[in-house]
């Protein structure tokens, strides 16, 4: 596996050599002192060109790079419409294991780059187009501090999203009571980061897909997250969301506590009721009540 040395001259040395690109720099978990360090952290670079179309016209100049596994190329699908303004990105994984997530874009737009990502930094600019920059920080994603009504609404979402869970499930809709499992979890996580929010007074990130929330949760609050992953079985499903209620109750009261919200907004024990009340009625019930 090449080192990350080897793999930022190759990035540099490419660049240098080809008079359309004019400068490079780096953002993500390699520019963020706060990233655990591995084997897997991507290169997360971008190229400002003079032109796009010599680029994407002759796509082999990429494979100076290395050996590929495979590649996407996100702005050049049908599937998912671009969403880079413009810009082109080559996400490549190499046959040694690394991986760079290359972006190209105008030089013109060197600006709007730097204000997207405070963690952007400067490896080469040949026409001093960059002004100095800050010490790269990922102040942009902490975690931030809701409002009531922010409150309010991620508690409303999770309790009227479980009577999905609870339909689903009596329907025997597996795959639909699953998914609206996951869309109630992420208002768990959404309370959970809140929390860990307020003992880090607000300065923390847990990082994408709350990946770093284990290092702030107590072990308690952690395997009690755990346990709301279910294999997809019935019962299993409505284990899940006993635990996952459970935990947003308590999680809830203790951010409302601290920020001074109201909790619970409404009256969750008549949610909590119909829910019980959909998981012992009969399959061939006429009615509800």
């Amino acid at each position: 596996m090449r080192t990350e040395q080897e793999m930022l001259e190759l990035v540099l040395t490419i660049a240098s050599q080809d008079d359309r690109i004019r400068a490079v720099g780096m953002n993500g978990s390699r520019t963020n002192k706060n990233a655990p360090k591995d084997i897997f952290q991507d290169y997360d670079v971008i190229y400002f060109v003079t032109e796009m179309e010599s680029f994407l016209k002759e796509s082999n100049w990429i494979d100076r790079f290395g050996d590929q596994i495979i590649m996407q190329t996100p702005e050049d699908s049908d599937l998912f419409p671009p969403s880079l303004g413009g810009d082109f990105t080559y996400l490549m994984q190499f046959t040694d294991g690394n991986r760079i997530d290359l972006r190209l874009s105008l030089v013109g737009k060197v600006t709007d780059w730097m204000k997207e990502d405070r963690l952007a930094s400067v490896l080469l600019d040949k026409d001093i187009l960059f002004p100095k920059l800050l010490e790269p920080t990922d102040e942009d994603y902490w975690v931030k501090k809701p409002t009531q009504k922010m409150f309010v609404d991620c508690s409303n979402e999770f309790w009227w999203v479980s009577t999905y869970v609870a339909k689903g499930l009596w329907r025997k809709e597996i795959l639909y009571a699953y998914d609206h499992l996951n869309i109630m979890r992420n208002m768990l996580h959404l309370m959970l980061k809140w929390k860990v929010g307020i003992d880090k007074d607000f300065k923390v990130s847990i990082g994408k897909n709350a990946k770093y929330l284990d290092r702030y949760l107590d072990s308690l609050t952690w395997s009690g997250l755990l346990k709301t992953y279910p294999r997809v079985y019935e019962d299993e499903i409505w284990s899940s969301l006993w635990s996952m209620t459970s935990l947003f109750e308590e999680v809830a009261e203790d951010v409302a506590k601290k920020l001074q919200f109201t909790y619970p907004p409404f009256d969750t024990a008549k949610v909590k009721a119909y829910l019980k009340h959909i998981s012992n009625l009969p399959r061939d019930a006429k009615e509800i009540y």
